[in-house]
């Protein structure tokens, strides 16, 4: 007798029939779902997961970037919603190559502004059709992107003994 498979999500099965091409991969984890995104395909994928009354992952929990330096795709872009009325949690992971750009969510949920501004600042991750991507912690004459594992921490500016406010 064989093992029976485990049934794919619905947001699984949801993404490969209307969204075929988006969807990457697929990785479950101590029952944590991950789903791997084409870049250029995040927003459709968004609104797919928030506006469709089967799924509804209405809140936007958080966003952030990871750095993997030795990768042809340097960083991922992460994603948590968390859909409030079925108590389901869903990751995405998007993976960007140096210079590559992704689009802004901004449109879909208001409360990514800052953790986008945040992921730019830090790693450099430019969002498209961002509302006002600027630095949100460092100052704009800043150099480089401190969140990189690369970057050169002994030379960073130390701007309290500079006399900045």
């Amino acid at each position: 007798m064989t093992p029976e498979l485990p049934a794919e999500p619905l947001v699984v099965r949801r993404l490969r029939e209307q969204l075929p091409d988006a969807l990457l991969g697929v990785e479950t984890f101590r029952d944590e779902l991950t789903l791997r995104v084409r870049p250029g395909a995040v927003v459709e994928v968004c609104r797919l997961l928030k506006q469709d009354p089967d799924l509804q992952y209405n809140f936007f929990a958080d966003l952030c970037a990871v750095d993997f330096p030795g990768r042809e795709r340097r960083f991922e872009v992460v994603y948590n919603l968390f859909s409030l009325p079925y108590a389901r949690r869903v990751r995405l992971k998007v993976e960007l190559g140096e210079g590559e750009r992704i689009p802004s969510i901004t449109g879909l949920w208001c409360g990514a502004d800052w953790h986008e501004r945040e992921a730019y600042d830090d790693f450099g991750v430019v969002f498209d059709g961002h509302p006002d991507l600027r630095r949100i912690r460092n100052p704009e004459d800043f150099n480089g992107h401190p969140m990189r594992k690369d970057y050169p921490v002994q030379d960073m500016p130390k701007w309290w003994e500079e006399g900045r406010p």
